[in-house]
């Protein structure tokens, strides 16, 4: 159970937070949501693909890290084997909060940090502290802070994007069938992957919007990026020995 609060140098002044990655610390994830402008960094170590939320019936981006649940493939020696690590786990144990604020009279939403307390990582004993010695946030929360900051934007951007392929039906469903080494099989399904055949079908003018949004790119990379499922498997097969 989350336990979300606003982060303060008073009550918070002597929490840390550990940075090493883990079963231990809810790592042990098998994808993670992204988003558009993270796409860049994402593909170059994961499969890009889409998922659906049940409640709402909205598409989603994600990284996967793994071929089922809890498995993450990038989890070794406490450490988090790619050079590159999703800001939505990176941001782990912080999150975006919504204050209240009046300006000129005028009540307005201000985002603000806010620390989950009951997070595993969260103590005070180990790990990076929050704030300095006589005052002011540490390098740590501000780095947390501009991760946040980028996961706000990359979501409003996201939720465009998506529309996009929505609109011009360049999602669609595929069944992900995996062989390892000794033949054992795994089968993923209900994840979602652009259609080529619906992106290669679309006129210039289509086309040409979707470059200016930047989303041309996006698309590409995701499609790019599910050359990384090999380097799924072969970790598979490093981690049972086969």
């Amino acid at each position: 159970m989350a336990n979300n609060v606003l982060l303060n140098s008073i009550d918070h002044q002597n929490i840390k937070v550990i940075t090493e990655h883990s079963s231990e610390y809810g790592d042990n994830l098998w994808y993670s949501p992204t988003f558009p402008s993270e796409f860049r960094s994402v593909q170059a170590y994961y499969p890009i693909f889409f998922n659906k939320d049940p409640s709402s019936g909205k598409f989603f981006a994600i990284a996967l890290f793994g071929f089922k649940d809890q498995e993450n493939l990038f989890l070794q020696d406490n450490k988090w084997q790619a050079g590159y690590i999703p800001l939505t786990v990176a941001r782990q144990p912080f999150l975006i909060g919504i204050q209240k604020v009046k300006e000129d009279g005028i009540e307005k939403e201000q985002r603000v940090l806010h620390i989950d307390l009951d997070n595993p990582r969260v103590n005070q004993e180990h790990g990076e502290p929050l704030f300095l010695t006589h005052g002011g946030n540490s390098p740590y929360v501000d780095r947390a802070a501009d991760m946040l900051e980028a996961i706000h934007h990359g979501f409003v951007d996201s939720a465009a994007f998506i529309d996009c392929l929505v609109e011009y039906q360049l999602l669609e469903t595929f069944t992900l069938d995996i062989t390892l080494n000794d033949e054992t099989k795994y089968q993923m399904i209900g994840f979602y992957a652009i259609n080529e055949d619906k992106l290669n079908a679309l006129d210039g003018e289509v086309l040409g919007k979707l470059h200016e949004k930047g989303y041309l790119q996006a698309i590409y990379m995701a499609i790019a990026s599910q050359a990384n499922i090999r380097t799924l498997m072969n970790k598979k097969n490093e981690l049972l020995g086969l």
